[in-house]
């Protein structure tokens, strides 16, 4: 994956973003502050356009996650920051990065975000996508383990309905908080789609979204 495919993959989510915040707004509007889909098309857009100038994968990730600092509010915008400054540590002085580096920089990505939100599979967030995700391309760094999980995040995004939340705002609904699939796990799901169909000919986005309500 060189800058530009890094690149392609970030705008790439910014127009999914698009294209689904408001129903990732009416997911945090259950169980949050009803904001999620509003503030992650904002600082995507702010930080993919800081992208420009950047010539290695590296940098082009840096770049993306001070534009996440400084424009998402919440706990998203330090969670995704976190993920994707460990991505830039992890893939420094790489002009392009393999399969093998890119799941080595999601993995360092995915420890960044526990060690930052402090969950755990289980918990309802981010965690229960971005954990069997990149487990999946670690134990498969190909254009298969690509597309396994993106199916493996879709599916979990929409499990996340039977959990009780456990952290961030929606924790305070308890058993409420059932019902509804956590949306910053929805988004993750989305990031990890458009991933593979960056990466794996022929792949595109699927309308599983419509089932998160």
């Amino acid at each position: 994956m060189n800058v530009e495919q890094v690149k392609a993959w970030l705008h790439g989510y910014e127009q999914r973003l698009s294209e689904v915040q408001e129903l990732l707004d009416e997911l945090d509007n259950r169980i949050g502050d009803g904001d999620h889909g509003t503030n992650m098309l904002r600082g995507f857009q702010v930080a993919c356009a800081q992208m420009t100038e950047a010539a290695t994968p590296s940098e082009a990730v840096h770049k993306l996650a001070m534009g996440l600092l400084s424009t998402v509010g919440g706990a998203s915008g330090p969670l995704y920051a976190t993920a994707f400054l460990r991505m830039s540590q992890t893939w420094r002085e790489m002009e392009e990065v393999s399969l093998k580096d890119l799941s080595d920089g999601l993995n360092a990505a995915l420890a960044g975000i526990q060690q930052r939100g402090s969950a755990n599979v289980g918990d309802k967030t981010m965690v229960d996508v971005w954990a069997p995700s990149v487990e999946c391309i670690l134990s498969d760094p190909t254009e298969r383990g690509l597309l396994e999980a993106s199916r493996v995040a879709r599916q979990a995004a929409l499990n996340t309905r039977q959990l009780v939340a456990r952290r961030g705002r929606a924790s305070y609904l308890g058993d409420r908080s059932v019902g509804t699939c956590d949306p910053g796990s929805v988004s993750s799901a989305i990031l990890f789609e458009c991933l593979a169909i960056t990466l794996v000919e022929g792949m595109e986005a699927g309308p599983w979204t419509a089932q998160v309500l």
